[in-house]
């Protein structure tokens, strides 16, 4: 013990002369959060190379270790023995937090371990929690360490350990002291407290998976989030009173909310009576337009569908409601998510790839088969930026699973590992251009399932959300045109109307970050907020919260965060940047918003400008399509900060009831309500029940065409 605490002596004795730096207010678009959590990043180079040495390890020997153990102790029982092992660290919370002088923590800490040593079964249960309502903390040495005006010293990636500090170091070294377990002499005692090591670091492994899988460069996500973890523990904004004594931003129960907030949403340049040359070009001379949706007498556009219970807050705040759109049985198991056992309906997706580009990465998709193979099929496009692990999409794809449909999940085109799979010369961002290669990877994907399984599905019903929504539309036009896929239905939620519109609107709400004063604590205390929320909703499955406790400034802190990180990724894999050695381009990332990429990527020959381009990635230049299909549905919220009210009337009189506008929701914030879920049950059994029907009254080896379905009949009359 000696030893350690001479150890911890040398490592402060050589951070405390640093002095700290006064974090100068960033002149690009973007904050860059790891600078600012953690200064600069010294050792990047030696860091880059011991982080990707660190995920193979994982990968070939950590890992496995993990899934052997996972799959001999079940998920109750690694939950205990964890809580256990926490009751075990009290010393390190106990001493941490007396060194704070926060003796509340003390004395909540010494209550916990007593009440959970006794009556928890040696810390088994937490009966402190459950009857005492006493929150457990997080305290560690690294936090008393901060409060004695330790520096934190530059960021570094060690064997195993990985990205870490050299407080964080001596902080450990400190919590080890502290440890009973340290002390252990005999064999068999070692062999416990082997075990619990291997229970406590299984943890870690769903957040490892999760990074790799989901982000181009893992090394600068892993190193964002471990400085913002770190200040948000340093700091203590990890306390429950954080999120308890938040400014509530619940609004009034107001019928007049949507109306006022969509007045205040258009735009003054934009007040011309509409005609419906403006909105269907080439269409027939219509005199009269008859729409529900649609009041002629004010000019103003009417919810089709009502959410009554929604209670609205703002379009940022309502849209991040997305993340309540969740089914709790999809994860639900006996068996933790490592385990070989759990047979989860997110487990059974299985992964395969595609050849698309000779000489390039396959492309990886998803899929899910029904026991009859010849099932309908889904093929699901998500949001911007989403890969193929997408909660979202395995929500679509367990309604579509239960309804009947084989499933199969696509990443974004608008992402980076589909990008690693096109020609050199692809850049997302033109729709049409863009559907012609999801196309093609949809049609391998369905030929090479076909092909597998020996069966041939009847039917195809694509779903598209946000930017995927906007691209299944287009994919329709083409199949509208020139038949390929037989059957087919789209379902889409939430399409930009107008993408260089709703690019400018990611791009305001993004960079409003610059106007706040204290971004540094108030980026720490909303990802608190997010961390807490999420850690109540995998608590209880049964979760519910009509509203977000997050402001109207938190909500574009969070949202633009997530749109630049999806920009990040791509921009990294354009310019096919090494993940193993330093880079600087990340300074031209940060000074990089959506406009930028379609001025440098889309608009890079000089050929169109952005007015031509503007026509170009306009939903409505599909208007053909949309006004004389009904193979076709579209969702989309009254207040939806993407588009505005005259997109919204144009795309309403070109659709007609095809087209449902829900009352609130914003941008996909109204997935989880049981008006929409109703609906849309209602909409994919309907597909599946007509594209059965017209299998069995074809013939088998007759050649299909583009179907009719009785969505909804035309509501633009003479």
């Amino acid at each position: 013990m000696r030893k350690i605490f001479i150890l911890s002596g040398i490592l402060l004795y050589l951070i405390s002369p640093v002095l700290s730096e006064e974090l100068l207010k960033q002149q690009s678009k973007y904050p860059d959060y790891g600078y600012m959590y953690l200064g600069a990043d010294k050792y990047e180079k030696l860091n880059r190379k011991m982080f990707n040495f660190n995920l193979g390890l994982n990968k070939y020997a950590i890992r496995p270790v993990h899934i052997l153990w996972a799959s001999v102790m079940p998920e109750y029982g690694i939950e205990r023995i964890q809580s256990a092992y926490r009751n075990i660290e009290y010393p390190k919370r106990l001493m941490s937090s007396l060194i704070q002088k926060d003796f509340k923590t003390s004395k909540n800490e010494t209550i916990r371990f007593l009440t959970n040593t006794t009556l928890g079964l040696g810390g088994m249960f937490d009966p402190a929690k459950r009857f005492l309502k006493i929150e457990p903390s997080s305290e560690d040495m690294e936090q008393a360490l901060t409060k004695c005006k330790c520096n934190q010293g530059p960021y570094i990636v060690l064997p195993v350990m990985s990205g870490t500090t050299t407080r964080a170091i001596a902080g450990k070294l400190l919590d080890t002291s502290l440890n009973p377990t340290t002390y252990v002499a005999t064999p068999v005692l070692a062999m416990v407290k082997a075990g619990l090591t291997v229970n406590r670091t299984s943890y870690i492994q769903p957040l490892i998976k999760m990074i790799e899988s989901t982000y181009a460069d893992p090394y600068e996500i892993a190193r964002k989030m471990y400085g913002l973890n770190n200040y948000i523990k340093s700091e203590n904004y990890d306390r429950k009173e954080i999120f308890d004594t938040s400014e509530s931003t619940d609004l009034p129960d107001n019928p007049e909310l949507v109306e006022n907030n969509l007045n205040n949403r258009e735009e003054s340049s934009d007040n011309d009576d509409l005609t419906v040359a403006d909105i269907i070009k080439g269409g027939a001379n219509i005199d009269n337009i008859l729409l529900k949706s649609y009041n002629a007498n004010n000019s103003r556009l009417m919810a089709d569908m009502i959410l009554y219970d929604y209670n609205p807050q703002s379009p940022v705040v309502d849209s991040m409601r997305t993340a309540l759109f969740d089914l709790p049985e999809i994860d639900k198991s006996f068996w933790n998510e490592l385990s070989i056992w759990n047979r989860s309906f997110a487990k059974q997706i299985k992964t395969s790839s595609v050849s698309v580009t000779p000489d390039k990465e396959e492309y990886k998709f998803r899929y899910i088969m029904q026991k009859d193979k010849n099932s309908p099929l889904a093929i699901i496009y998500p949001s911007i930026g989403e890969g193929i692990q997408s909660h979202h999409s395995v929500v679509m794809a367990k309604l579509f699973y239960d309804a009947g449909y084989s499933v199969v999940i696509q990443g974004s085109h608008f992402q980076w590992e589909f990008v690693k799979s096109m020609p050199d010369d692809y850049k997302p961002g033109i729709p049409s251009r863009d559907a012609d290669y999801l196309l093609s990877v949809t049609s391998k994907i369905i030929s090479q399932l076909e092909d597998k399984y020996g069966c041939k599905f009847p039917s195809k019903t694509f779903l598209g959300t946000s930017f995927g929504a906007m691209a299944a539309l287009f994919v329709a036009d083409k199949e509208y045109k020139n038949n390929t896929l037989g059957n087919t239905k789209y379902i889409s939620i939430c399409p930009p109307i107008n993408l260089l519109y709703a690019m400018e609107q990611v791009d305001k709400n993004s960079e409003e970050w610059s106007h706040l004063d204290n971004l540094k604590e108030q980026a720490a205390q909303t990802a608190s907020k997010v961390v807490q929320l999420t850690d109540m909703k995998d608590e209880n499955k049964d979760f519910h919260i009509g509203t977000l406790p997050f402001t109207d400034e938190e909500g574009k802190l969070i949202t633009g965060f997530i749109m630049h990180q999806k920009l990040s990724d791509l921009i990294f894999t354009l310019e096919k940047t090494p993940k193993n050695k330093s880079t600087d381009i990340y300074q031209t990332i940060n000074n990089m918003n959506y406009k930028d990429y379609a001025q440098k990527y889309l608009l890079s020959d000089g050929n169109k400008t952005f007015d031509e381009l503007e026509d170009e990635t306009n939903l409505l230049s599909v208007s053909d399509y949309l006004k004389n299909a009904s193979n076709y549905k579209i969702y989309h919220s009254l207040d939806d900060y993407l588009v505005n009210q005259n997109l919204l009337k144009k795309l309403k009189i070109c659709t007609g009831k095809k087209t449902t506008l829900l009352s609130n929701g914003a941008h996909l914030g109204f997935m989880y309500t049981p008006e929409f879920l109703e609906d849309f049950k209602k909409e994919i059994s309907l597909t599946k029940e007509t594209d059965l029907q017209q299998n069995l009254s074809s013939d088998d080896n007759s050649v299909a065409v583009l179907p009719v379905f009785p969505v909804a009949e035309n509501v633009i009359k003479d």
